[in-house]
Formats: C-alpha cells, structure tokens, sequence
C-alpha cells in the first residue's frame, strides 16, 4: 500500500516536472509575443479618469479570463478534431489587429487634419456618455485580447502539441494563466506611476535631508514620466498590432513564409500588417460612405 503511494508520488512529481520543463520552453516561444501583449493593452488600458483605471483594468482582466477559458477547451478540440480550422482563425485575428493598427493612424492623421476648435458640447461630460466611452473601450480591449490570447494558446499548444494530453492541458493552461497575470499586473503598475510617485514626494517630508531629496527626486521623475510612458505606449501597441497580424499572415502563408528569406522577418510582419490593415480600413470605409 505504502509502495504504491510512493509510486503515484514518484509519478506526480514526473508529470510535474515535464510540464515545468515545457512550460519553459513555451515562455520563450512566446516571450515576444507576451511583449506585444503588454504593449498594447496597457495602451488599451490608459486614457480614463485616474479614479476609474483599476476598476477598468479589472473589468479588462476578468474579460481576458474568461477568452482564455473559452479558447482552451476550443483550442484542444480544434487541434484533436478539426486541425484545419485553426489556420483560418488565426488569420481572421490578424486580418482584425490588422485593421485595429491602421484604423488608430488613419484616425490619428484625420483628426489632426480636421481638428479645430469647438463649442464645448454639454452632453459630453455626462455621466452617462463617459460611462458607455468606458464601456465601448473596455469591449474593444477584450476583443483584442481575445486575439492576442488565440496566437498565445495556439503557439504554446505547438510546442507541446507531440507531449501527452495531461501535458498539454497543464501547460498551455499555466502560461495562459501567467500571461493573463503578468500583463496586467504590469499594466497595473504602469497606470499607476503618478500615484506612486505623489506617495515618495510626501514621505519625503518625513525623511532625513539625503533620503528626502532622492525620494522627492524619485517621486517626481515617476510624476513626469508617465505622460510619456502612455504615449509611448500608445505608438507602441499600435506597432506590435501591425507586427502581431502581420506575423500571423507571415507564419500560416507559405507564400509569405519564403519571403522573409529576403526581408527581415519583423520588417516583412510590419509591412504586411500595413497593408492587410490599410486595404481593411478603405473597405470599411467605401462600404460606409456607400450605405450613407
């Protein structure tokens, strides 16, 4: 009895271990992407009322929660059953971040060419109309996670795609559960920098002159690089959008794969990002001006 215990032991410490050593494996595989990631959440992430970040980012969070956990069981029966499926889905997801990408520059270069001064419109400061902003934004940012989340689970589940069932379910639901933590754990501790910073400027009232003058120091540089650590950010995600549904283009089509021999892989996934977004956003935008 004591020998077979020992046995199921031995056996659980095994399983354990492999699943640690593939789930390494599977972090380095999608570091790249898991950078991406960050970026263009925390840009998803900024621009509400400091009151209202955490709660949004929250809801934000809770949403990517619930992607991964329909994805997983979607993606383990897609790889079981209908392998074919998931080339397809993948580039409907970069067809759609590629689309997010250019639609943020084709509305950034509008609103700067048409942007001039107007009336202040009462109706815009509601509560009502900030709360259905927060709403819309909130739904726009679990849509690409759940994008983001598709490429992540896919990826990991390739890696591990020759290892036994118990193996894979283990270790894409550990990464799944470690990117939706660590993103917006960072992302959480990037929205608040001012907050931490006014906290340093006032406990250096409380210090002694050297301590209180690196504090105060401190606490000021984190006050003023936050601007532009949101704006560099915002250029960023809107980058690693490109760059993420590019690749999947890239990486699923053979056609794009043999072109990357010539170009430089990230400049290849940029480039193609550009134009599957930029022929998207003119599509939309004819459909538009047709039904108006």
């Amino acid at each position: 009895m004591t020998g077979g215990l020992f046995a199921i032991l031995d056996d659980i410490a095994a399983l354990l271990d492999d699943a640690a050593v593939m789930s390494k494996v599977a972090a380095k595989k999608t570091a790249g992407l898991l950078g991406d990631d960050l970026a263009v959440n925390a840009e998803k992430a900024t621009g509400f009322r400091a009151s209202r970040e955490l709660p949004v980012l929250w809801a934000i969070t809770k949403g990517s929660f619930v992607n991964k956990l329909i994805i997983l069981p979607l993606a383990m029966l897609m790889s079981a059953y209908v392998s074919w499926l998931i080339v397809p889905i993948l580039l409907l997801g970069g067809g759609y971040l590629s689309y997010e990408g250019m639609e943020k520059i084709f509305h950034s270069f509008t609103r700067r060419h048409h942007d001039q001064p107007a009336p202040e419109d009462p109706k815009a400061a509601q509560p009502g109309s900030l709360a259905d902003r927060e709403k819309a934004k909130i739904r726009s940012a679990v849509r690409t996670d759940f994008i983001l989340s598709i490429e992540i689970i896919m990826i990991t589940l390739g890696t591990v795609i020759d290892e036994p069932l118990v193996i894979q379910v283990m270790v894409v639901s550990l990464i799944a559960v470690l990117a939706t933590v660590g993103v917006y754990g960072l992302v959480a501790l990037i929205v608040r920098m001012d907050d931490a910073g006014f906290y340093l400027i006032r406990r250096a009232a409380a210090m002694t002159s050297l301590l209180a003058s690196v504090s105060r120091s401190t606490g000021r540089l984190l006050v003023r690089s936050l601007p532009l650590v949101i704006r560099a950010l915002a250029i960023i995600g809107t980058i690693a959008m490109l760059l993420v549904g590019g690749g999947m283009f890239t990486h699923n089509l053979h056609a794009l794969h043999r072109a990357a021999e010539v170009l430089p892989a990230v400049l290849l996934d940029l480039l193609v990002g550009a134009a599957v977004g930029t022929v998207l956003v003119l599509s939309h935008l004819l459909i538009a001006k047709v039904r108006s």
